[in-house]
């Protein structure tokens, strides 16, 4: 059902059952008599070896097994692409891997990021094992309900149920839990919306693109734009990126009364804050947090650039408890990370802690997201686009030109 709501060449689904070891003529011959769930039945290195390739972004033949011939079959294979890398194309974002036994090894579950158990009710099972057996793999009731009693009902007690408590989500009533079943397809639908950046490093937030984010996007990028227009459009965008980090933010619950003598429990503001705008560009996003967080203390950085490669901080001015403060970092673009990381390197020794450190930015850069993100892995940045990259002059492509001289009017 998962598979069918996504519909989504980037999700590839592994059968635990391709993993089967093979019988031999004899086990075959009373193949009635092999207990195929216990977990010695699974070639599991095997399927680490494929998990492993896959997950290496390689692609990978998994084997078909014919559970009429109680062997893989020879020839046939199922070709399936590994999970994207830099250096991988057209690949699988998603692996969804299936099997009853799937939590049994400690080692498959560990390359899982969730795990999910789903509890059906014991007479759905036998059902539906009876009208798989019969009508797939060609047995007969008697032999389905032997093997079941003898077999199938005791492994499950011993090993299929025990593996519960490795879950993260248990899904009752298996299939029929269409709200469940929802909220995992949406769960993967907002995996495969991130940027491949964000798998990488969970502290990169990008706001959620709409035609209205995208809309001012290509206006403000537009070299043909007025100064006025540049500036409205550029307001509304920092506007949402500053509510979007305001949202990471800590909160505590707070009851009120509303006017119909009703009580509401909602929550109450992080009181602690400030922000920090790297001069002159940053000054930009000012207003906007302003007009977010009424009587906010706004400190600035002053970082001038020497060559390509490296700054010298000039000036700072911050609040004096700034080290008490959760701290908003502004900065319109991110492209090299070097003046970034300056910045943060001086807000850390005046005292505030990396976690409490928020970096709102319009667009970013991959090279600067990785180096800022490899020396501070705590702080958060927040984003409405993640560019392409930076060109030979270190300038951000596509970008937004010299955002400073085009918000402030001094590009002429």
């Amino acid at each position: 059902m998962i598979i069918q709501q996504l519909h989504d060449h980037r999700v590839v689904l592994v059968n635990q059952d391709s993993f089967y070891r093979g019988l031999t003529a004899e086990e075959s011959a009373r193949a009635q008599d092999y207990n195929f769930d216990h977990p010695d039945a699974f070639d599991t290195e095997q399927l680490l070896e494929c998990m492993g390739q896959l997950k290496r972004a390689q692609p990978v033949n998994v084997p078909i097994y014919d559970f009429k011939k109680h062997r893989r079959c020879s020839e046939s294979f199922r070709k399936v692409a590994g999970l994207f890398s830099f250096c991988q194309v057209n690949a699988s974002d998603v692996i969804i891997l299936e099997g009853i036994l799937v939590f049994h090894d400690q080692r498959v579950r560990n390359l899982m990021d969730m795990k999910i158990f789903v509890d059906t009710d014991a007479d759905i099972r036998l059902a539906r094992r009876i009208r798989r057996d019969t009508v797939e793999r060609g047995r007969d009731i008697s032999s389905v309900l032997d093997q079941y009693g003898r077999f199938v009902k005791p492994a499950f007690d011993d090993f299929v149920l025990p593996s519960k408590k490795y879950a993260d989500v248990i899904i009752p009533r298996g299939g029929d839990n269409h709200v469940a079943v929802d909220l995992i397809v949406q769960h993967i639908r907002t995996k495969l919306g991130q940027h491949d950046l964000c798998k990488i490093y969970p502290n990169v937030h990008v706001v959620q693109s709409t035609f209205q984010i995208r809309g001012m996007h290509t206006l403000i990028r537009d070299r043909d734009i007025t100064t006025p227009d540049f500036v409205f459009y550029s307001d509304r965008l920092i506007r949402l990126v500053v509510e979007h980090g305001l949202g990471h933010l800590p909160f505590t619950e707070k009851q009120v009364i509303t006017p119909t003598g009703s009580a509401y429990m909602g929550v109450d503001f992080c009181k602690k804050l400030c922000g920090v705008s790297i001069v002159r560009s940053g000054e930009s996003m000012e207003n906007a947090l302003r007009a977010c967080c009424k009587g906010i203390k706004i400190g600035k950085i002053l970082i001038h650039r020497v060559g390509d490669n490296g700054q010298q901080l000039v000036y700072h001015k911050l609040p004096m408890d700034i080290a008490e403060r959760h701290v908003l970092l502004l900065d319109p673009v991110l492209g090299t990370g070097n003046s970034a990381n300056q910045a943060i390197d001086l807000l850390i020794r005046k005292g505030v802690p990396e976690d409490r450190i928020i970096f709102l930015n319009l667009i970013s850069a991959p090279e600067g997201i990785q180096c800022v993100c490899k020396r501070f892995p705590l702080l958060k940045i927040v984003t409405s686009e993640i560019d392409y990259g930076l060109n030979e002059e270190f300038r951000v492509i596509p970008g937004l030109g010299e955002y400073g001289d085009r918000y402030f009017g001094t590009d002429n």
